[in-house]
């Protein structure tokens, strides 16, 4: 672990679910760290494996993606499954591109869990933490 060493998190949230669990922990004026830099898409099954692949590229130590849970939560039906293979596919990738898989999470957050996503985001910095910085 580096001393000092603060990670950049990007978060890839569903507009739906995870981006308004996001909103509710921010509304409800529930604490987690300010490492997160979440960015809504329309469905988490829009986020193609080169946005995380970019993600790294530009300073991102991690990468959280949120979705609708499953099963059939998904607001586009299959959207949540798709973003399930697009992940498993995305881990293969930052392993052949050196990156150790694990700064890669999926979670599935309802509207109605800020909770859960303020300890998630808690958990997910506490852990790239003790990775240390992405060596570039």
């Amino acid at each position: 672990m580096s001393e000092g060493f603060e990670p950049k998190i990007v978060g890839f949230f569903c507009k739906w679910c995870a981006s308004a669990g996001a909103d509710l922990a921010g509304v409800s004026r529930l604490r987690y760290p300010a490492n997160l830099i979440p960015i809504q898409v329309s469905c988490s099954s829009r986020i193609d494996p080169q946005f995380v692949l970019d993600a790294f590229e530009k300073g991102a130590d991690g990468v959280l993606i949120g979705g609708c849970h499953t099963p059939n939560d998904c607001h586009y039906l299959t959207g949540n499954f798709k973003a399930f293979k697009r992940y498993l596919m995305t881990k293969k990738l930052l392993a052949e591109a050196s990156i150790e898989p694990e700064r890669l999470r999926l979670e599935w957050i309802s509207a109605t869990e800020g909770r859960k996503l303020a300890k998630l985001v808690t958990e997910f910095v506490d852990y790239i933490k003790k990775l240390g910085p992405l060596q570039g």
